[in-house]
């Protein structure tokens, strides 16, 4: 019998997240400062399953997670799209110097401001989780995207032909964005794409057929496992 069900594809956007609901009519876009509010709202059209999110979920003591090393292995040219996540203590540091200290002695090296730039939203859902939420699963978008073409991606997301690339993806598996209602707000067109990878990558997983990396996921000193789905 095959499984059925809502999921969600969520990504980080400039106004907090948006999301993307596959639904079996057209795919729904929601958009919310805190991502309780976003899950609430696509609620409200009915019950999600399963949320496959663009952030990393499980962070480590020490050291660095093997989810992000084997993401970008996988990658190769489209590698820089991942950052290697840091420890706890590094994230919870004052600042980015603080943080990167931190890291240099627990990991062996620092980490870019950029990826201190997501340092709220990874806390912010840490917290979430932490707080009981169990449906959401850690997606790479890019990692979804080349499980669906069988290779990394040929373009860059920021291009044209990126666009077209990642959309006609979708589109061959169900997901098509230019069916898309509801409402995306201010959200870049690239991250909007992504929150539709994820909700690909969500839907697999309701069915079953997602694959992790690593595989099995790494467990974690607090008990929890990390992995990046696909």
């Amino acid at each position: 019998m095959a499984v059925t069900g809502r999921v969600l594809g969520v990504d980080g956007c400039r106004d907090g997240w948006v999301g993307v609901a596959p639904d079996p009519d057209g795919p729904r876009g929601y958009v919310a400062a805190g991502l309780p509010t976003l899950l609430h709202r696509a609620e409200a059209d009915g019950p999600v399953l399963r949320v496959g999110i663009d952030i990393p979920l499980g962070l480590a003591d020490a050291g660095w997670r093997d989810a992000d090393l084997l993401a970008a292995s996988l990658l190769g040219r489209r590698r820089a799209s991942i950052f290697r996540t840091p420890v706890r203590a590094a994230l919870t540091a004052p600042d980015h110097a603080s943080g990167v200290a931190v890291s240099r002695e627990r990991s062996g090296g620092g980490f870019s401001v950029q990826a201190w730039g997501l340092r709220e939203k990874v806390l912010e859902v840490d917290a979430v989780v932490r707080a009981g939420e169990r449906r959401l699963s850690e997606v790479h978008p890019e990692v979804s995207f080349a499980e669906l073409a069988g290779r990394p991606a040929a373009h860059t997301k920021k291009t044209w032909a990126g666009q077209r690339e990642r959309l006609a993806l979708l589109a061959a598996a169900g997901i098509d964005l230019s069916r898309l209602v509801g409402e995306v707000g201010l959200a870049a067109p690239d991250d909007v794409v992504d929150a539709g990878a994820c909700a690909w990558t969500a839907l697999r997983l309701l069915r079953g057929t997602a694959r992790s990396l690593p595989d099995p996921p790494q467990g974690l000193p607090d008990g929890r496992r990390a992995a990046i789905w696909a």
